[in-house]
């Protein structure tokens, strides 16, 4: 394996006199052949310094004794680690990864730990190694022994994605996983002597196809290559047939000796291969990978080298292979580190193994991992080493009808940019500091020089290109939101409140006549291989690097039409979910096809869109919803379609429910489109009526804290609530008609001498009749006919004390259906006794267990608290006040966690909440806290007294947490205005001489 490694200085510390005779036991992850393969190399140099070496692995033996003939090497086949499974080359399948893990090591885990250090003591080993088996490192530590822990990337970090998807029962097989660190080893080889072997002239150009042991499977086709081309396939099963120009290479070639007699690679991206095209200098064509953490930081360094080109998943699979290889060829790689790294891992390891320690024990795992991650990802970004392809996105030479782009003027000799660069020829900015900010950024790319020698992030090289700056940009602006009081309880027709904050998505949005669209090269070769112009859906996507999504995503509009009728959103659906580096464009093209499938409009000109977002992703603060707003808010101005706020909300909901794929209700979409600044927007949702726009008090002010933990309003936590709910919506819906087919005259007598059973009884078959054909859970009326209106005598009566008496009261839920609820439904059972739960966004998984009263009981209750907060708000500014409205906040804090919704985290945060507020030394100006949105991570939102101490006291709570968890928190504080609100401008680039 040839990876990168160490200093020179640990080079020289050689192992030629060992300080002992050692015993070592090496304990390598069954997941692929890349962890054996960088293993085998420390392994060897162990041996080599006289050391004894028991290797216990889940990979084949022969990776090891072909390389390794030697006494000293024995070899123990165990799996106790199965790491990653993957669907296809390309594709990890989370639950199933996590399933496996759970039965491969989690359940038998004791019985592995009485086997493991029974053969540690047998052996006698000096040292444990583990590469990077969880268990291993337990076992040591059972067994007095040392151990250590060399790979690349830990098991902790690369799983911790997949719960997200997988929900909160799989979250203890994160905290069992530890740290890493990186190895490798590189020898030279004859170059020619491999081509002459295979029979390749020194003419022709070679691409090795590299998907790792995973085979692709793929039909592969001989047009897929430029003229001159072979390509080495490996991973082929002996049954698949290949074209003239491919060669299917033998089951125990040594890929890394076919690498270096190659002109470039075609694969996966992963450790071993992005450390064998720099060690080689080897021209890498990568496909990126879903959830595959570790990718951010070894795509950084393969572009920092200038050694890759990343390749669209669709180009791969339709075989527009041809741009992008005759791209690769002409890179030059320009790596020049270290390649020694398995010498110097030994060498640790000896040093290790004798009581030498390399690793300071002042710091958690947990937080070395962190750091580690952070200082890799910062050091790859430092001044003068920045990332970046050199011209890959640049624009062809042979542009089809584009003008050349405009001089940009300069000042003092050099360029700048200013927003007002542009002229504004409708709209207006309204002050807000993040919109100038947006058009800066605009002004930059116009003076961004994709030749220069100065490297521009991908993202920002992509989008100076795709503009033509002498024509009209329409651009939107969406807040996200903070959710104040209701949140999950809005799929159930709850009153809501939430506000707007001051972070925000832009999106600028250019229409084009589809010849004279600005082309990206490897789209314009598309294009032409298919036939010439048509239009085309260009998207840039700012802030990509930050998470691990592809920056740039492109489509035919045509590929939206299924004849003569847009496709339907299943399909649109599945068209996203092929790549999921490129899922994130589904919430800015599905805006499209949502106009075209319930407006009737019709495209037929090209569009470029960038989208800029400071919503920062999964800290429950409605990022999406921000991103879908504004980008049809943007399209709808280019297109010069009027759509009501409240509409176009509704629309952006259909975009993340059908297309994305998200059971979210709506509220996020209506905040981010109808809010205001410093308001809390008060919305019934059935399905989205706004109810008014309620000022915030004055005296009093909300805050967001991060919890650092990633929410997913499509992660499973959120869904199977939402099934819960509507499964208790279900039952009782079939209770009450039940009840109705018997003919009874009322329900059930009232509990605790109810002095109204008359009137109940006169009204009992009209409540069951309305509760039958249910249709919002928050519609479920009290038992008895009690009002939250407030006559004038409510200023003069401590409005706390009203409230409390009206939580107290029993609900007829509470009086006729909650004992007929049960805790838990298994989703077989309950499509047996009930056929569908009727929720067109979620499906009952039959094999799934379901929590249902606590989910069931949460709307109808929540729906309650936003009624007695909103009007608690009105009432006197008192202390009381304010403790009364955190109450409420706490109630529907301790909601969602019953539910099953909650996180370690935000509970934290809370208690930090009640912490300082019932100390007894100098007062306090928080009140009350709560988990927003979906939960199961993400924000809390905090209430508390407008002033400096309230202040002081949310940055006291930042370092506490820090302090506990080592993540400090994001505050989000301050209000902007919803989409509707902002409008959108108009905007065209000022002449060079206008603007001189």
């Amino acid at each position: 394996m040839r990876i990168l490694g160490g200093d020179e200085e640990d080079s020289a510390a050689a192992m030629s006199a060992p300080p002992q005779h050692l015993v070592f036991a090496y304990y390598i992850t069954g997941h692929g052949f890349g962890h054996a393969t960088r293993a085998l190399e420390v392994v060897r140099h162990l041996i080599a310094a006289g050391h004894d070496v028991h290797v216990v692995t889940g990979a084949p033996e022969f990776v090891f004794t072909t390389e390794i003939k030697s006494p000293n090497l024995h070899i123990r086949r165990v799996l106790l680690d199965c790491g990653a499974v993957q669907a296809d080359a390309l594709t990890v399948d989370r639950l199933a990864s996590l399933e496996k893990y759970h039965q491969t090591a989690v359940v038998p885990r004791e019985s592995i730990l009485r086997t493991e250090v029974e053969w540690l003591n047998s052996i006698k080993a000096d040292l444990v190694v583990s590469d990077v088996v969880p268990v291993a490192c337990r076992a040591a530590a059972d067994a007095g022994i040392r151990s250590v822990c060399v790979t690349n990337f830990s098991w902790d970090f690369i799983y911790a994605e997949y719960v997200v998807v997988a929900g909160h029962h799989h979250r203890s097989i994160v905290w069992q996983k530890i740290i890493r660190i990186a190895n490798s080893y590189y020898d030279s080889l004859d170059t020619a002597l491999v081509r002459k072997e295979l029979g390749i002239k020194d003419d022709v150009k070679v691409v090795i196809f590299n998907f790792g042991g995973q085979p692709a499977g793929w039909k592969l086709k001989e047009e897929w290559l430029p003229d001159g081309w072979l390509c080495l396939v490996c991973g082929a099963s002996e049954t698949q047939e290949l074209p003239p120009n491919f060669i299917k290479l033998a089951k125990d070639a040594y890929t890394p000796d076919l690498m270096a007699a190659s002109d470039c690679m075609l694969g996966k991206i992963g450790y071993g291969t992005v450390s064998e095209a720099l060690a080689y200098k080897l021209p890498f064509v990568f496909v990126r990978r879903d959830y595959f953490n570790e990718e951010p930081f070894l795509r950084n360094m393969l572009e920092h080298y200038q050694c890759g080109i990343e390749m669209i998943r669709r180009d791969l699979l339709t075989g527009h292979w041809k741009p992008y290889l005759q791209r690769a060829i002409t890179l030059q790689p320009c790596y020049d580190g270290s390649i020694n790294g398995g010498e110097v891992a030994a060498h640790i390891l000896q040093d290790t193994a004798v009581g030498k320690k390399y690793i300071s024990g002042k710091l958690s795992g947990a937080r070395r991992l962190r750091d580690a991650i952070v200082l890799g990802y910062q050091l790859q970004r430092a001044p003068g080493r920045d990332v970046g392809i050199p011209d890959w996105y640049s624009l062809s030479e042979k542009e089809i009808g584009v003008r050349p782009a405009p001089a940009y003027h300069e000042v003092n000799g050099s360029a700048e940019s200013s927003f007002e660069d542009f002229e504004i020829l409708h709209g207006d900015m309204q002050g807000l500091t993040d919109t100038m900010a947006f058009l800066t950024s605009l002004s930059g790319l116009v003076v961004n020089d994709p030749r220069s020698p100065e490297k521009q992030s991908r993202e920002r090289v992509a989008a100076s290109v795709f503009f033509d700056w002498e024509e009209e940009i329409h651009v939107a602006r969406a807040p996200g939101r903070l959710d104040v009081m209701g949140g999950i309880a809005d799929y159930s027709g709850s009153l809501v409140l939430q506000m707007p904050i001051r972070e925000a998505c832009h999106v600028a949005v250019q229409r084009s006549n589809p010849i004279k669209q600005k082309l990206w090269k490897h789209t314009q070769a598309r294009q032409l291989a298919n036939g010439g112009a048509v239009p085309l859906l260009q998207i840039v996507s700012f802030g990509s690097e930050l998470s691990n999504r592809a920056p740039t995503f492109d489509m035919d509009l045509s590929d939206f039409m299924d004849g003569d009728k847009p496709i339907s959103y299943d399909k649109a659906k599945e068209y996203f979910s092929q790549d999921p580096s490129q899922k994130w464009a589904a919430y800015v093209a599905g805006t499209i096809l949502v106009l075209m499938t319930e407006l009737g409009v019709v495209f037929t000109d090209s569009m470029s869109i960038l989208v800029s977002s400071s919503v920062p992703e999964g800290k429950g603060v409605s990022s999406s919803a921000s991103v879908e707003v504004a980008s049809m808010s943007a399209i709808a101005a280019a297109y010069g379609l009027n759509i009501a706020p409240r509409d176009l909300a509704i629309l952006c909901q259909k975009v993340e429910n059908r297309i994305v794929g998200a059971p979210c209700g709506v509220m996020d979409q209506m905040t981010s489109a109808c809010g205001e600044a410093n308001k809390l927007l008060a919305m019934i949702c059935q399905p989205a009526e706004v109810k008014e726009l309620v000022s915030i008090p004055t005296h009093i002010r909300f805050w967001g804290l991060d919890s650092g933990i990633r929410h997913s309003v499509g992660g499973t936590d959120y869904g199977s609530v939402r099934v819960g709910t509507y499964m208790g919506r279900k039952m009782i819906k079939c209770a009450a008609s039940d009840l109705l087919s018997e003919s009874l005259p009322s329900s059930p007598p009232m509990q605790s001498g109810d002095t109204n059973s008359d009137e109940y009884e006169e009204h009992g078959l009209d409540l069951l009749k309305s509760e039958a054909s249910l249709e919002y859970l928050c519609n479920l009326p009290p038992h008895r006919s009690h009002s939250l209106a407030i006559d004038s005598k409510f200023y003069f009566v401590p409005a706390y004390c009203m409230f409390y008496d009206f939580l107290w009261q029993y609900f007829r839920y509470e009086a006729v259906y909650a004992r007929d609820i049960p805790e838990i439904i298994t989703g077989d059972e309950f499509l047996e006794k009930y056929g569908d739960h009727n929720d067109a966004v979620t499906t009952v998984d039959p094999k799934r267990s379901y929590c249902v009263k606590a989910p069931t009981r949460h709307p109808i209750y929540e729906n309650f608290r936003v009624e007695a907060f909103k009007a608690l708000l009105t009432a006197a500014k008192t202390d009381e006040q304010l403790s009364a409205l955190g109450e409420l906040m706490y109630q529907c804090h301790y909601s969602y966690n019953a539910c099953g919704l909650g996180s370690d985290g935000t509970d934290r945060l809370v208690n930090l909440v009640q912490e300082i507020q019932h100390r007894k030394t100098g007062g306090h100006s928080l009140f009350g806290a709560k988990i927003t949105g979906g939960g199961s991570g993400g924000s809390v939102c905090v209430i508390g007294k407008n002033c400096l101490k309230s202040s002081e006291e949310i940055f006291e709570i930042q370092k506490r947490y820090k302090a506990a968890t080592g993540y400090l928190p994001i505050v989000f504080e301050g209000s902007s205005p919803g989409a509707g609100k902002f409008g959108y401008l108009k905007i065209r680039r000022r002449s060079t001489s206008s603007s001189a």
